[in-house]
């Protein structure tokens, strides 16, 4: 079966050149209107959705008069304006700002450490949580009357919005402060995928055991952490949600403001939950290229038919493979991967890579991404992408059970 997928991917890639010249020996997918870049402005195509932030009736009797901190960043918009300036507009006295990975404004690399500051507009204090601490001390939420949370979250497991989410009720659950959640859809809502994290492999880039792709808003997941009490010592957060309205798991939305530096766009968003497993491994995703999460590469690949050169950017200051050439695929124009993660990109380059041993980073980081040692080993032992997959079911089975319990949105 796997031999059929790859001779018949190879016809497509023939024909496929003889029209342009974007190489792939990677299954096509077709490429959908959504893949069109995000911009810093509001998206006409949203405006069927109203998420939480919109939804001021709902929530600012719940913070006037009260002493707020807030845990927001570049994407926390309301129409055009920052939920911050939106809510001193309103006169809402906010003590203090929590940011997560990449900061407040979103702009710092994926894994830089984040000092606090002062915002330099409002001159409100910034307490980073990526850096060295992810959860609030008591101290830090001393007079807070009330948590809003309000970022975008992309669907999946390892990104560590939602890990930043559960430290932050367990937080709030320690000092009895309500958590309000300002709900926003999840761009890659649609599907449920991948393997169920094992206690093991507990990191920040997976607390809870949910699979690579859980399917969830924000606030669901937060619904289902206080729900399944994975809180520790059984705690339960104060949750208040503010939900989106028009919105449902089967949409395909595409997000006004780009999440973090390196998902530019949309098709780098529905690429994501399949090409993160790269970052454990030696295969560049094309961090430090104008094209990050939709190309995979590296100088030690035996593919010669497309090639890119990692350089030190904004947001990459210290790519994977900087200042070499990588070779590898070009997945700009595949599109969404309809039917889920897709594991070809994974077992292709294991076997185009000139040393197989060399292919995980040897810190173990790509079994914390899975959320387990199964997926390495599968790959090692040559197992097709049907058999990997079937070995995700069982598990699969009993997450979706639990998940329907926490649903605010049709599927």
């Amino acid at each position: 079966m796997m031999k059929l997928k790859i001779s018949l991917a190879f016809i497509f890639l023939l024909v496929l050149n003889s029209c342009n010249s974007q190489p792939s020996t990677l299954n096509p997918q077709p490429a959908p209107a959504e893949t069109e870049g995000m911009k810093q402005t509001r998206n006409p195509q949203l405006t069927t959705v109203v998420v939480g932030a919109e939804r001021m009736q709902e929530y600012l009797p719940l913070l006037q008069n009260k002493n707020v901190a807030l845990l927001v960043n570049q994407t926390s918009m309301v129409g055009e304006t920052h939920l911050v300036d939106t809510l001193l507009a309103q006169h809402v006295h906010i003590k203090k700002i929590f940011a997560p990975e990449h900061g407040f404004r979103g702009s710092a690399d994926a894994g830089e450490h984040v000092r606090d500051s002062v915002d330099a507009k409002t001159k409100i204090k910034i307490i980073s949580l990526y850096g060295e601490k992810k959860k609030p001390s008591n101290d830090d939420l001393k007079n807070v009357d009330v948590m809003v949370f309000d970022v975008q979250d992309v669907g999946a497991r390892f990104y560590t919005f939602i890990s930043t989410l559960h430290y932050l009720m367990e937080a709030c659950a320690d000092n009895n402060i309500v958590l309000v959640v300002f709900d926003r859809p999840n761009p890659n809502g649609w599907y449920i995928d991948g393997p169920v994290l094992k206690k093991e492999f507990q990191s920040f880039v997976g607390v809870d055991p949910i699979p690579v792709v859980h399917g969830l808003t924000i606030a669901e997941y937060a619904q289902m952490v206080n729900g399944e009490n994975w809180l520790p010592e059984g705690k339960q957060c104060k949750l208040k949600i503010i939900s989106c309205l028009n919105y449902g798991h089967s949409m395909r939305y595409n997000l006004p403001v780009k999440p973090s530096p390196n998902l530019p766009n949309a098709g780098a968003v529905y690429l994501y939950p399949s090409i993160c497993f790269f970052e454990g491994t030696d295969i560049s995703v094309g961090r430090g290229t104008d094209a990050p999460f939709q190309m995979i590469g590296s100088p030690n690949i035996t593919v010669r038919n497309f090639s890119f050169h990692p350089e030190s950017k904004p947001g990459a200051k210290s790519p994977p493979h900087v200042n070499q050439i990588c070779f590898g695929y070009d997945l700009r124009w595949i599109g969404i991967d309809a039917h889920g993660i897709n594991l070809s990109y994974l077992l292709d380059t294991y076997r185009a890579i000139n040393d197989t041993s060399k292919y995980f980073l040897p810190n173990g980081f790509f079994d914390k991404l899975a959320g387990t040692d199964e997926l390495r080993k599968q790959i090692t032992a040559h197992k097709t992408e049907e058999e990997i997959k079937a070995s995700w079911k069982p598990g699969l089975e009993i997450y979706k059970a639990k998940r329907k319990k926490y649903l605010l949105y049709k599927d």
